[in-house]
Protein backbone atom coordinates (compact mmCIF):
# COMPACT_ATOMS: atom_id res chain seq x y z
CA UNK A 1 0.00 0.00 0.00
CA UNK A 2 1.01 3.65 -0.16
CA UNK A 3 3.25 4.97 2.59
CA UNK A 4 -0.03 7.64 3.26
CA UNK A 5 -2.10 4.97 4.25
CA UNK A 6 -1.90 4.92 7.94
CA UNK A 7 -2.29 8.70 8.06
CA UNK A 8 -6.03 8.32 5.93
CA UNK A 9 -9.28 8.29 8.03
CA UNK A 10 -11.26 4.74 8.47
CA UNK A 11 -14.85 4.82 6.79
CA UNK A 12 -17.45 5.39 9.69
CA UNK A 13 -20.41 4.80 7.61
CA UNK A 14 -21.77 8.69 7.65
CA UNK A 15 -20.79 10.63 4.38
CA UNK A 16 -18.25 13.08 5.19
CA UNK A 17 -18.53 16.93 4.87
CA UNK A 18 -15.72 18.88 3.54
CA UNK A 19 -14.85 22.26 3.85
CA UNK A 20 -12.73 24.58 1.64
CA UNK A 21 -9.45 22.99 2.02
CA UNK A 22 -10.86 19.65 0.55
CA UNK A 23 -12.60 21.63 -2.60
CA UNK A 24 -8.65 22.98 -2.81
CA UNK A 25 -7.29 19.71 -3.02
CA UNK A 26 -9.72 17.99 -4.57
CA UNK A 27 -8.84 20.40 -7.24
CA UNK A 28 -5.18 19.82 -7.38
CA UNK A 29 -5.34 16.02 -7.48
CA UNK A 30 -8.38 16.33 -9.83
CA UNK A 31 -6.41 18.15 -12.08
CA UNK A 32 -3.30 15.67 -12.03
CA UNK A 33 -5.36 12.87 -13.41
CA UNK A 34 -7.23 15.07 -15.83
CA UNK A 35 -3.89 16.04 -17.75
CA UNK A 36 -2.72 12.34 -17.09
CA UNK A 37 -5.49 11.25 -19.43
CA UNK A 38 -4.99 14.70 -21.81
CA UNK A 39 -1.32 13.09 -22.00
CA UNK A 40 -2.61 9.80 -23.96
CA UNK A 41 -4.62 11.05 -26.24
CA UNK A 42 -2.14 11.02 -28.83
CA UNK A 43 -0.85 7.75 -27.66
CA UNK A 44 -3.72 5.52 -27.81
CA UNK A 45 -3.58 4.13 -31.42
CA UNK A 46 -3.55 0.81 -33.15
CA UNK A 47 -0.40 -1.04 -31.74
CA UNK A 48 0.10 0.45 -28.81
CA UNK A 49 0.18 -2.23 -25.76
CA UNK A 50 -1.88 -0.97 -22.56
CA UNK A 51 1.37 -1.75 -20.44
CA UNK A 52 3.09 0.78 -22.66
CA UNK A 53 0.05 2.97 -21.40
CA UNK A 54 0.10 2.27 -18.09
CA UNK A 55 3.77 2.97 -17.69
CA UNK A 56 3.32 6.08 -18.86
CA UNK A 57 0.72 6.32 -16.59
CA UNK A 58 2.71 5.65 -13.88
CA UNK A 59 5.73 7.88 -14.60
CA UNK A 60 3.36 10.73 -15.37
CA UNK A 61 2.01 10.57 -11.65
CA UNK A 62 5.20 10.50 -10.11
CA UNK A 63 6.53 13.03 -11.99
CA UNK A 64 3.73 15.37 -11.21
CA UNK A 65 4.82 14.65 -7.48
CA UNK A 66 1.99 12.22 -6.45
CA UNK A 67 1.07 8.53 -6.00
CA UNK A 68 -0.60 5.91 -7.58
CA UNK A 69 -3.67 4.91 -5.78
CA UNK A 70 -4.12 1.83 -7.47
CA UNK A 71 -0.37 -0.08 -7.26
CA UNK A 72 -0.82 -2.08 -4.38
CA UNK A 73 -4.36 -1.05 -3.75
CA UNK A 74 -5.69 -5.04 -2.66
CA UNK A 75 -2.40 -6.66 -4.36
CA UNK A 76 -3.05 -4.69 -7.82
CA UNK A 77 -0.02 -4.07 -8.89
CA UNK A 78 -0.55 -1.23 -11.61
CA UNK A 79 -1.39 2.53 -12.54
CA UNK A 80 -4.54 2.35 -14.07
CA UNK A 81 -7.18 0.10 -15.26
CA UNK A 82 -7.85 -0.28 -18.98
CA UNK A 83 -11.20 -2.06 -20.02
CA UNK A 84 -11.17 -2.59 -23.41
CA UNK A 85 -14.13 -3.35 -26.03
CA UNK A 86 -16.28 -6.19 -23.60
CA UNK A 87 -14.72 -5.74 -20.56
CA UNK A 88 -16.79 -3.64 -18.00
CA UNK A 89 -14.07 -1.99 -15.93
CA UNK A 90 -11.25 -3.31 -13.73
CA UNK A 91 -9.35 -4.25 -17.03
CA UNK A 92 -5.63 -4.94 -16.05
CA UNK A 93 -2.72 -3.10 -18.71
CA UNK A 94 -0.63 -6.05 -20.37
CA UNK A 95 0.84 -6.78 -23.62
CA UNK A 96 -1.61 -7.76 -25.91
CA UNK A 97 -2.16 -4.45 -28.79
CA UNK A 98 -4.81 -2.56 -29.53
CA UNK A 99 -6.31 -3.07 -32.53
CA UNK A 100 -8.50 -0.61 -35.17
CA UNK A 101 -12.03 -0.39 -34.19
CA UNK A 102 -10.84 -0.75 -30.49
CA UNK A 103 -12.89 1.23 -27.44
CA UNK A 104 -11.07 1.74 -24.27
CA UNK A 105 -12.38 2.84 -21.20
CA UNK A 106 -8.55 4.59 -18.67
CA UNK A 107 -9.02 4.73 -15.83
CA UNK A 108 -6.38 6.47 -13.64
CA UNK A 109 -6.23 7.75 -10.06
CA UNK A 110 -3.34 9.25 -8.13
CA UNK A 111 -2.92 10.79 -4.12
CA UNK A 112 -1.84 14.24 -3.88
CA UNK A 113 -1.11 15.94 -0.64
CA UNK A 114 -3.51 13.01 1.01
CA UNK A 115 -6.56 14.06 -1.70
CA UNK A 116 -7.64 11.36 -4.33
CA UNK A 117 -8.22 12.10 -8.22
CA UNK A 118 -10.57 9.75 -9.52
CA UNK A 119 -10.98 10.07 -13.77
CA UNK A 120 -12.08 7.43 -16.22
CA UNK A 121 -12.15 8.34 -19.99
CA UNK A 122 -13.36 6.31 -23.49
CA UNK A 123 -10.81 6.43 -26.05
CA UNK A 124 -11.60 5.34 -29.99
CA UNK A 125 -8.55 3.50 -31.49
CA UNK A 126 -8.45 4.06 -34.98
CA UNK A 127 -11.74 4.14 -36.90
CA UNK A 128 -14.28 3.23 -34.88
CA UNK A 129 -17.97 1.82 -35.85
CA UNK A 130 -20.63 3.78 -35.49
CA UNK A 131 -22.19 1.45 -32.62
CA UNK A 132 -19.09 1.98 -30.69
CA UNK A 133 -18.69 5.79 -30.88
CA UNK A 134 -22.45 5.99 -30.20
CA UNK A 135 -21.97 3.95 -27.10
CA UNK A 136 -19.09 6.33 -25.82
CA UNK A 137 -21.64 8.90 -26.47
CA UNK A 138 -24.72 7.98 -24.90
CA UNK A 139 -22.70 6.89 -21.76
CA UNK A 140 -20.60 10.12 -21.76
CA UNK A 141 -24.36 11.86 -22.00
CA UNK A 142 -25.62 9.78 -19.07
CA UNK A 143 -22.83 10.79 -16.51
CA UNK A 144 -23.24 14.33 -17.42
CA UNK A 145 -26.95 13.69 -17.28
CA UNK A 146 -26.19 12.46 -13.25
CA UNK A 147 -23.60 15.13 -12.17
CA UNK A 148 -26.39 17.65 -13.57
CA UNK A 149 -28.73 16.35 -10.90
CA UNK A 150 -26.35 17.10 -8.23
CA UNK A 151 -27.55 19.99 -6.14
CA UNK A 152 -28.09 20.35 -2.35
CA UNK A 153 -31.21 18.91 -1.17
CA UNK A 154 -31.60 16.56 -4.24
CA UNK A 155 -31.07 12.96 -3.45
CA UNK A 156 -28.57 10.30 -4.61
CA UNK A 157 -31.18 8.66 -6.25
CA UNK A 158 -31.56 11.17 -8.50
CA UNK A 159 -28.55 10.89 -9.90
CA UNK A 160 -29.13 7.15 -10.97
CA UNK A 161 -32.13 7.98 -11.98
CA UNK A 162 -31.26 10.67 -14.61
CA UNK A 163 -28.84 8.09 -16.01
CA UNK A 164 -31.09 5.32 -16.40
CA UNK A 165 -33.27 7.26 -18.32
CA UNK A 166 -30.98 8.07 -20.91
CA UNK A 167 -29.75 4.71 -20.97
CA UNK A 168 -33.41 3.57 -21.56
CA UNK A 169 -34.30 5.94 -24.05
CA UNK A 170 -31.41 4.68 -26.13
CA UNK A 171 -32.31 0.89 -25.17
CA UNK A 172 -28.71 0.39 -23.47
CA UNK A 173 -28.49 -1.24 -20.25
CA UNK A 174 -26.72 0.26 -16.66
CA UNK A 175 -24.48 -2.00 -15.18
CA UNK A 176 -25.45 -2.43 -11.59
CA UNK A 177 -22.64 -4.76 -10.49
CA UNK A 178 -20.98 -1.03 -9.96
CA UNK A 179 -21.11 2.05 -8.26
CA UNK A 180 -19.73 5.29 -7.75
CA UNK A 181 -17.94 5.93 -4.59
CA UNK A 182 -17.67 9.17 -1.65
CA UNK A 183 -13.90 9.94 -1.94
CA UNK A 184 -11.55 12.95 -0.83
CA UNK A 185 -8.68 11.44 2.11
CA UNK A 186 -9.93 8.15 1.01
CA UNK A 187 -9.62 6.23 -2.48
CA UNK A 188 -13.36 4.41 -1.64
CA UNK A 189 -15.89 6.00 1.41
CA UNK A 190 -19.43 6.07 1.73
CA UNK A 191 -21.60 6.91 0.27
CA UNK A 192 -22.21 4.22 -2.49
CA UNK A 193 -23.60 6.20 -5.76
CA UNK A 194 -26.05 3.32 -7.85
CA UNK A 195 -26.19 4.54 -11.73
CA UNK A 196 -29.56 3.14 -11.42
CA UNK A 197 -31.96 3.98 -9.09
CA UNK A 198 -35.62 6.00 -8.73
CA UNK A 199 -35.78 9.37 -8.27
CA UNK A 200 -36.00 10.67 -5.25
CA UNK A 201 -34.35 8.13 -3.02
CA UNK A 202 -31.09 8.00 -1.26
CA UNK A 203 -29.46 10.12 1.35
CA UNK A 204 -29.62 13.77 0.89
CA UNK A 205 -27.03 15.67 -1.40
CA UNK A 206 -25.50 18.30 0.84
CA UNK A 207 -22.75 20.97 0.20
CA UNK A 208 -18.85 19.50 0.91
CA UNK A 209 -19.56 15.85 -0.09
CA UNK A 210 -17.77 14.57 -2.36
CA UNK A 211 -17.68 11.40 -4.94
CA UNK A 212 -17.35 10.26 -8.29
CA UNK A 213 -20.53 9.51 -10.79
CA UNK A 214 -18.99 6.90 -13.26
CA UNK A 215 -21.70 4.82 -15.53
CA UNK A 216 -20.89 1.67 -17.41
CA UNK A 217 -23.29 1.18 -20.08
CA UNK A 218 -23.70 -1.98 -21.87
CA UNK A 219 -25.12 -2.46 -25.77
CA UNK A 220 -26.25 -5.43 -24.29
CA UNK A 221 -27.61 -6.78 -21.33
CA UNK A 222 -26.36 -5.48 -18.01
CA UNK A 223 -25.16 -8.43 -16.36
CA UNK A 224 -21.49 -9.38 -16.01
CA UNK A 225 -18.66 -11.80 -14.67
CA UNK A 226 -15.59 -11.44 -13.43
CA UNK A 227 -12.73 -13.11 -15.08
CA UNK A 228 -10.59 -15.93 -13.03
CA UNK A 229 -7.73 -12.61 -12.13
CA UNK A 230 -10.21 -11.73 -9.82
CA UNK A 231 -10.41 -8.35 -11.04
CA UNK A 232 -11.43 -8.24 -14.81
CA UNK A 233 -15.19 -7.37 -14.99
CA UNK A 234 -16.77 -8.69 -18.58
CA UNK A 235 -20.52 -8.46 -20.11
CA UNK A 236 -22.23 -11.79 -20.28
CA UNK A 237 -22.99 -11.71 -23.62
CA UNK A 238 -19.76 -10.33 -24.77
CA UNK A 239 -21.31 -7.44 -26.26
CA UNK A 240 -19.57 -3.84 -26.22
CA UNK A 241 -19.29 -2.11 -22.33
CA UNK A 242 -18.15 1.91 -21.95
CA UNK A 243 -17.51 4.16 -19.31
CA UNK A 244 -16.80 7.59 -17.88
CA UNK A 245 -16.25 8.97 -14.15
CA UNK A 246 -15.53 12.42 -13.18
CA UNK A 247 -14.75 13.23 -9.47
CA UNK A 248 -17.16 15.84 -8.18
CA UNK A 249 -18.22 17.96 -5.08
CA UNK A 250 -21.25 19.31 -4.12
CA UNK A 251 -21.34 23.05 -3.73
CA UNK A 252 -23.95 25.78 -1.76
CA UNK A 253 -25.52 26.17 -5.74
CA UNK A 254 -24.77 22.54 -7.35
CA UNK A 255 -21.63 21.04 -7.97
CA UNK A 256 -18.24 21.04 -9.04
CA UNK A 257 -16.12 18.61 -11.49
CA UNK A 258 -12.64 18.35 -9.56
CA UNK A 259 -11.79 15.95 -12.75
CA UNK A 260 -12.58 18.44 -15.83
CA UNK A 261 -10.09 18.18 -18.80
CA UNK A 262 -7.49 21.41 -18.99
CA UNK A 263 -7.44 21.12 -22.79
CA UNK A 264 -11.01 20.07 -23.26
CA UNK A 265 -10.55 16.66 -24.54
CA UNK A 266 -13.31 15.28 -22.30
CA UNK A 267 -15.52 14.08 -24.37
CA UNK A 268 -16.12 10.78 -27.06
CA UNK A 269 -15.21 12.13 -30.04
CA UNK A 270 -12.38 14.55 -29.15
CA UNK A 271 -10.19 11.85 -27.32
CA UNK A 272 -10.76 9.44 -30.39
CA UNK A 273 -7.93 9.48 -32.98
Amino acid sequence: MNDTTALLPMRTGEIRIHDAEGFEGMRRAGRIVAECLDMLVSEVKPGVTTKYLDDLVREFVLDHGAQSATIGYRGYRHASCISVNHVICHGIPGAKPLKEGDIANIDVTCILDGWHGDHSRMYGVGDVKRKAERLMDVTYEAMMAGIHAVKPGARFGDIGGAISEIARLNRMSVVEDFCGHGLGRLFHDEPNVVHSSDYGTGPELKPGMFFTVEPMLNLGRKDAAILPDGWTAVTRDRQLSAQFEHSVGVTETGFEIFTQSPRGLHTPHTVKQ
